[in-house]
C-alpha cells in the first residue's frame, strides 16, 4: 500500500546517491521487494556513470539490441545493430536487405554536415532593414562564431553563413537569423547553441530589437541523409507474383503520400528502423524523430518520406531523403560503452557515414511494412512475434514460449486471456 500523505517534494533528492533514492521511491510507490529488485540493475552500464548522464538516477531501463544481417550499403556488407523493443523490426530490415542484396543493396549520399541555430528578436522598429544589417555584418558573425570552438574549426567545421528572416507572427513581424554551422562529426547542438547565445548580444544591438529564443533547429535540412535501392520482381514475389507486389506497394505509398493519416502511420514505420540504430549508437531520437516529420511536412501537407516508383525494366524502386543530425562524438555516444560497442559493428568512422546507413535502414524497414500490408497484411508476419511476448506474459517459460505462440498462432487469436488457457491445458496433460 502507498501511503496517502506521501509528498513528491523531496529536499536534496538530486544529492542523495541512486541507492538512497530507490529505497525513497520505494517506499514512496510501495513496491514490493521484486519490482525493487527490477530497477537497480544497469547491465553493463556502471551506475556511476549512468548518475552522469541523467538526473536522479535509480537504475536502468534495458533495450534488446538486435542485429539486421543482409545490409549491403554502398557496395560493403553491413551488420546493423538495432536497439528496440518492438516485434518484428529487426526482421523486417532484415527481410527487406536480403530481397535487393543481388541487386546490389542500398546507395546512399549525403547533402553535408551543416546545421541550423536560430536567433529570435522581436520589437525591431524597421526589421527589413535591420535584415540587411545583419547581413552586412557576416564577417564579424563569423569570427564570433568559430571564436567559440576552437576544436571544430581544427577538424574542418565552423561558421559557413548567415541568413535571415522577416517572419509574421500573431504577436507582429520577428527577425530571425540562421546560423548555418559544419559540425563535422557531432551531431552538433552544443556547438551551435553556445553560437547562438555568444552572437545574441550583437543581434540586439545592430537591430535595436529584444533578443529571447537562441537555439538550433532539429530541422536540419542542410543535413540530408539519402537511400535508394531496388528490389527485382523475382525477388519480391511470392504466390500472387512480384507484379501484383509491386503494384501493391506503389499504391500504398500513394495512399501515404496523399493522406496525413495513413502517412503518420507510414513514417512511423520508418522511424522504428531509423529510431532502433540512433538509439543504439547513443544518439539523440527524439531530435532525429523531430527533424523527420517537419521535414515530411516541408511543403505545407504532411506526407510519405519515402517514395515508390518502376524502373525501365519494370522492377520495384525506393528511395528516402530525410535529416538524420547524429554524431560520433559527444554525450551518450562517446560515454555509453554499449553505444561505443555498436559503432564499432558498424565501422563507420564519421558522422556522414553513420546517418547515410541510417537512411538505409529506415527504406528497408518502409519496403518491408508496405510488403507486408500490400500482401498477407501486417499482422501475420508481426503477430508471429508478438504471440512469444503473449506467451511469456502469461507465464509460459524455455520452450513453452514457442510451442503456446504457434498455438495462438494457428488460432489466429493472440491474447493473453487465451495464452493462459492454453499453458493451463499444456501443462494438465503434461502431469
Amino acid at each position: 500500500m502507498t501511503n496517502p500523505h506521501r509528498s513528491s517534494r523531496i529536499s536534496g533528492f538530486h544529492k542523495k546517491s541512486p541507492v538512497e533514492r530507490l529505497a525513497i521511491v520505494s517506499e514512496f510507490a510501495g513496491l514490493d521487494a521484486a519490482a525493487a529488485a527490477a530497477l537497480p540493475g544497469t547491465g553493463n552500464l556502471d551506475i556511476d556513470l549512468a548518475d552522469r548522464l541523467v538526473e536522479n538516477v535509480i537504475g536502468s531501463m534495458n533495450i534488446p539490441l538486435g542485429i539486421a544481417t543482409n545490409m549491403k550499403v554502398d557496395g560493403e556488407d553491413l551488420l546493423i545493430p538495432m536497439a528496440t523493443e518492438e516485434s518484428s523490426v529487426v526482421a523486417a530490415v532484415c527481410n527487406a536487405a536480403r530481397q535487393c542484396y543481388d541487386a546490389g543493396g542500398f546507395t546512399t549520399s549525403m547533402s553535408g554536415t551543416l546545421m541550423i541555430a536560430q536567433i529570435q528578436a522581436i520589437g525591431v522598429a524597421d526589421p527589413h532593414a535591420a535584415r540587411l544589417r545583419i547581413l552586412d555584418r557576416r564577417d564579424e558573425i563569423k569570427a564570433v562564431c568559430d571564436g567559440c570552438d576552437p576544436i571544430l574549426l581544427k577538424f574542418g567545421g565552423g561558421f559557413r553563413d548567415v541568413e535571415v528572416r522577416v517572419l509574421d507572427s500573431q504577436g507582429g513581424p520577428m527577425l530571425v537569423t540562421h546560423l548555418i554551422v559544419d559540425t563535422r562529426d557531432a551531431m552538433g547542438a552544443n556547438a551551435v547553441n553556445s553560437m547562438a547565445e555568444k552572437l545574441a548580444p550583437h543581434i540586439a544591438e545592430w537591430t535595436g530589437g529584444r533578443v529571447y529564443l537562441r537555439i538550433l533547429s532539429n530541422l536540419a535540412d542542410r543535413r540530408l541523409a539519402r537511400a535508394h535501392a531496388v528490389w527485382p520482381l523475382d525477388q519480391i514475389g511470392g504466390q500472387i507474383g512480384g507484379e501484383a507486389v509491386r503494384d501493391g506497394i506503389i499504391s500504398a505509398y500513394h495512399f501515404a503520400d496523399a493522406d496525413p493519416y495513413r502517412a503518420a502511420t507510414h513514417n512511423k514505420g520508418i522511424m522504428n528502423g531509423v529510431s532502433a540504430v540512433v538509439l543504439a549508437t547513443g544518439n539523440d531520437t527524439r531530435a532525429v524523430e523531430a527533424g523527420a516529420h517537419a521535414y515530411a511536412a516541408r511543403n505545407g501537407r504532411y506526407g510519405s518520406l519515402t517514395r515508390f516508383e518502376v524502373t525501365a525494366d519494370g522492377h520495384l524502386s525506393g528511395s528516402i531523403e530525410l535529416p538524420m543530425a547524429v554524431g560520433l562524438i559527444g554525450g551518450a555516444t562517446k560515454a555509453h560503452p554499449t553505444a561505443q560497442a555498436c559503432l564499432r559493428i558498424l565501422g563507420v568512422t564519421s558522422a556522414e557515414r553513420l546517418a547515410r546507413v541510417i537512411a538505409a535502414v529506415g527504406l528497408a524497414q518502409n519496403f518491408s511494412a508496405l510488403k507486408a500490408l500490400a500482401t498477407t497484411g501486417i499482422q501475420k508476419g508481426h503477430m508471429a512475434l508478438h504471440a512469444q511476448n503473449i506467451a511469456m506474459m502469461a507465464g509460459a517459460v524455455g520452450e513453452e514460449i514457442d510451442r503456446v505462440a504457434r498455438i495462438l498462432v494457428e488460432r489466429g487469436t493472440v491474447r493473453q486471456d487465451v495464452a493462459q488457457a492454453i499453458l493451463e491445458d499444456m501443462r494438465a496433460a503434461a502431469q
